[in-house]
């Protein structure tokens, strides 16, 4: 598992090819269980006339459960050496039974040296030449996924000049920075994780550094807006009941403006909450209330507490 652009599919060739297997790519997007079955036979021949298969499976998370339980008796069998890869957490996305008898490797997202490094070899192999800031600043903008920095170098190597690349050309081509975001995935629980944690640690710069986050990673205002009306209530609470109040108009301004202009009115009460007191009074209360009801016997309302008869 881990982000685009950090060696999934590299690695998968590189441990086929060490370990004298045939290399099988196969596209969770592509394919469905009748090409799955055609692929297993074949590598059930070719184990019983002595030879390995190494079966490569990107974006293994996008396979549903009855098609990952068809590798099932395969793996079982030793007829392939299953290998998948996922931008997603695979104890969420990969079925228990297959989990099980697989080894999870996290893959982390390059640095800006790494990198760098990689295209310092890549600028000798096309005979280019750079300087070291320039090629800095690809990494940057690849954000740790070496093949958008490759890509960028591809690009920026059809206008260079006598072979040397330079900051106009690399701008040039350069298109928005892309981000790693998926709002139905992990990093998009991550982000939201990341900015309640900030407002409720009172951290104003943390708060708006995750909501740009998802901003511009495209998350759906209205979502974010209803996360911040929760925040108001469960954090906030009574220690500033106006929150509340902030946080409505808030969403009010943002579905009425939409973005971008709408998005300041998301960024004033992120900030708001994060420099308010803090108070989860109510929210214990609430959930003692509930405890207790949820445990004990439900005695019936006090005389003086019901409501009175109309006299008649």
């Amino acid at each position: 598992m881990g982000p685009p652009g950090v060696g999934k599919t590299t690695l998968a060739r590189v441990i086929a090819r060490v370990t004298k297997c045939d290399y099988i790519p196969f596209s969770a997007v592509l394919s469905g269980i009748k090409e799955i079955k055609a692929v297993m036979a074949d590598a059930e021949r070719a184990r019983r006339i002595g030879r390995r298969t190494v079966l490569f499976i990107d974006e293994i998370h996008r396979f549903n459960k009855a098609q990952q339980d068809a590798f099932l008796p395969y793996v079982e069998r030793g007829d392939i050496i299953l290998i998948g890869a996922t931008t997603e957490n695979p104890s969420f996305e990969v079925v228990s039974a297959l989990l099980s008898r697989a080894r999870v490797f996290a893959l982390h997202a390059l640095t800006v040296e790494q990198i760098v490094t990689l295209l310092e070899r890549a600028i000798k192999v096309l005979q280019l030449s750079a300087p070291r800031e320039l090629l800095e600043h690809i990494a940057v903008f690849a954000n740790g996924d070496a093949r958008a920095a490759y890509n960028v170098l591809e690009l920026a190597s059809v206008v260079a000049r006598d072979g040397a690349l330079d900051r106009e050309g690399v701008e040039s081509v350069l298109g928005r920075k892309m981000l790693l975001y998926d709002k139905s995935g992990e990093e998009h629980f991550n982000l939201i994780s990341a900015l309640h944690k900030s407002i409720r640690s009172s951290n104003p710069d943390a708060a708006l550094y995750w909501l740009a986050r998802m901003l511009e990673g495209g998350e759906d205002r209205m979502y974010i807006a209803r996360r911040l009306v929760r925040m108001a209530i469960e954090d906030i609470g009574l220690a500033d009941p106006r929150a509340l109040e902030q946080t409505i108009a808030a969403q009010q301004a943002a579905h009425f403006l939409g973005a971008p202009e709408g998005d300041l009115a998301l960024a004033q009460a992120a900030i708001y909450l994060a420099v308010a007191p803090k108070s989860d009074a109510s929210y214990r209360a609430l959930n003692a209330a509930t405890d207790a009801v949820s445990n004990t016997t439900a005695e019936p309302v006090p005389m003086q507490l019901r409501n009175a008869r109309r006299a008649t």
